[in-house]
């Protein structure tokens, strides 16, 4: 009996078509490729991620939003990234 309600009273609200669902799948996929193009002309994020992280698996600060405030307002953070960049570019 339900079935035949919920039939009568057509798709629910919410549901994406076919159509729709393929387009959402397109535009994910082209935001991936946009996204991933973007990272690979700014290498330092990248580092800046990494090196975020690399600190605080040694520090292991208890707590995280303060020391990751510290982090990136470092003064001398954009230095510390742009002097990686460069031995990056060395490097390769």
């Amino acid at each position: 009996m339900a079935l035949q309600r919920c039939e009568l009273l057509g798709p629910e609200p919410g549901l994406l078509s076919p159509a729709q669902l393929e387009q959402l799948r397109n535009f994910k996929i082209q935001t991936r490729i946009a996204n991933e193009k973007y990272l690979r002309i700014h290498k330092e994020v990248e580092l800046l991620l990494s090196g975020f992280f690399r600190e605080m698996f040694l520090k292991r600060p208890d707590n995280i939003q303060e020391f990751a405030a510290d982090y990136f307002t470092d003064p001398e953070l954009p230095n510390k990234i742009h002097m990686q960049l460069i031995k990056e570019k060395k490097a390769t």
